[in-house]
């Protein structure tokens, strides 16, 4: 499977199933296509097959002559362009780094019957907020059920369960989260403590996240957070006008003039690594590329800022017609964060992240972040969930901290669900980058997590496009 597209002056060519990028002139653009069609119609397949490998490229002389037939192409190019560009296309699939075989489909079934352990906890640490975040999808921090806060009782449960039910796995990751942590700051502290008491008995080590407004942030939170957690993540949507806009106090006030020194010293205090500045776009600004740019040029080097999820009467919500629109943002961004690194003064924007050589294990290209078998979220009383986002429908309560799992049908389910049991995937270029998508999206707008989420797949495959051009002038 081939994806072919220009971006930035450059012809990629990104090979699906070997994961491999080739930057082409114009002629081998415009025959990668074509050739692969020929090979298929040929061999049943454009990948190299038994009998194949010896071939000479005089063997190969009716594919030259059937593309020598095309008008569109001799019209453009000369016939010695043209050969050499049919013998390098055939090298490449010779080498198996152009027309590759699907090596995954045969290992699903091997992949679904694998042990799993979980390694991964998001706790909801308080189900409370003191802001009015008009996107939130946690309904204000309260989940769509009761205001509550997790006791100490809670979270030492969670953590027994984690190791308990974490296999032979050593690293576990086990994420704060809300509403506003810092609401329930000191139990947050004692569950850290005791995750610090328990580790080296059962030879664990908790990594310890917390994400927050910063609203409730200070000096001695800031230096507890930089000894005992290895990331924390800090909301702010960028430009002041729409951070204000979309994250307001209870009593309508703006957020933004609070939150920035405190994120600015947050980000130097960790020496501009082991945080992101996290924000959300929506229909309001679909200028969003300003304000990845507003959030570079306040200092911080770790960026994210993601599309809205929302129903799409919300007035926020992205529609159809926004989608070109966001494509070309992140085309400008892509611009944006070339210059800045050829200036010196780069920033690391999440989005545009990628491993070309590599990259997560198989596990994770098919079935990525693992919600519902490898991570769960905890809700304050204890019930467990395939994740923070599934929490509030109680069709996917999976059991609670205290009993383990008592729906393990929910955690089977979850389990077999990749790349391969979401029909959408079959033919789309980015399905091992993406590994399907959020299974929460899916389900929430289509009642079925092995669907997609349209929105965040036309989004999705516009940021692996921008990141392997960046990948590619960036090796020049």
């Amino acid at each position: 499977m081939i994806h072919a597209y220009k971006n930035n002056g450059y012809n990629i060519v990104l090979d699906v199933n070997s994961g491999s990028v080739h930057v082409v002139d114009d002629v081998v653009f415009d025959l990668v296509n074509i050739v692969e069609e020929k090979l298929a119609a040929k061999y049943g397949t454009a990948a190299v097959s038994d009998g194949q490998e010896e071939a000479s490229k005089e063997d190969f002389g009716w594919l030259f002559d059937e593309v020598k037939k095309l008008s569109e192409i001799t019209d453009k190019y000369s016939v010695e362009d043209i050969k050499e560009a049919v013998e390098e296309l055939l090298e490449l699939r010779a080498a198996q780094v152009l027309y590759t075989d699907d090596v995954y489909e045969n290992y699903v079934d091997e992949f679904q019957n694998r042990e799993t352990v979980i390694k991964a906890l998001c706790l909801n640490i308080a189900h409370d907020c003191n802001l009015r975040c008009k996107y939130c999808f946690a309904d204000e921090g309260e989940y769509h059920g009761r205001r509550a806060l997790m006791t100490e009782e809670v979270g030492k449960a969670a953590l027994d369960f984690l190791v308990k039910n974490s296999g032979n796995r050593r690293n576990l990751e086990v994420d704060f989260f809300g509403g506003e942590p810092l609401m329930n700051w000191e139990v947050v502290k004692k569950i850290v403590e005791y995750g610090r008491q328990i580790e080296k008995e059962h030879n664990k080590n908790f990594r310890f996240t917390i994400t927050t407004n910063g609203t409730l942030l200070n000096d001695e939170i800031l230096e507890y957070v930089n000894k005992e957690m290895g990331n924390i993540v800090l909301s702010i949507d960028g430009r002041k006008e729409v951070h204000d806009a979309m994250r307001p106090k209870r009593g309508g006030q703006g957020s933004y003039d609070e939150i920035v020194p405190k994120f600015q010293k947050v980000a130097e205090s960790r020496h501009q690594l082991r945080y992101f500045v996290r924000g959300t776009f929506t229909h309001n600004n679909l200028d969003f590329s300003e304000d990845v740019k507003h959030l570079a040029d306040l200092g911080f080097k770790q960026i994210s800022v993601e599309p809205v999820v929302a129903k799409p009467e919300d007035w926020y919500s992205l529609k159809d017609e926004d989608i070109p629109k966001l494509c070309e943002e992140y085309d400008k961004l892509a611009k944006f964060y070339l210059e800045r690194q050829k200036e010196g003064r780069g920033f690391n924007f999440f989005h545009f992240n990628i491993d070309l050589e590599g990259g997560p294990c198989v596990a994770k290209r098919l079935s990525g972040c693992g919600s519902g078998c490898e991570y769960l979220g905890v809700t304050p009383w204890g019930d467990l969930y395939p994740c923070h986002q599934f929490v509030g429908n109680e069709d996917f309560i999976m059991g609670n901290v205290f009993e383990g799992i008592t729906r393990p049908d929910i955690q089977e389910t979850f389990k077999k669900s990749n790349v391969y049991s979401r029909p959408e995937c079959e033919k789309c270029f980015a399905r091992y980058y993406c590994s399907g998508g959020c299974a929460a999206n899916a389900y929430n707008f289509n009642g079925n997590i092995n669907t997609t989420y349209k929105h965040g797949c036309e989004l999705q495959r516009k940021r692996i496009e921008c990141a392997i051009m960046i990948k590619a002038a960036m090796a020049e």
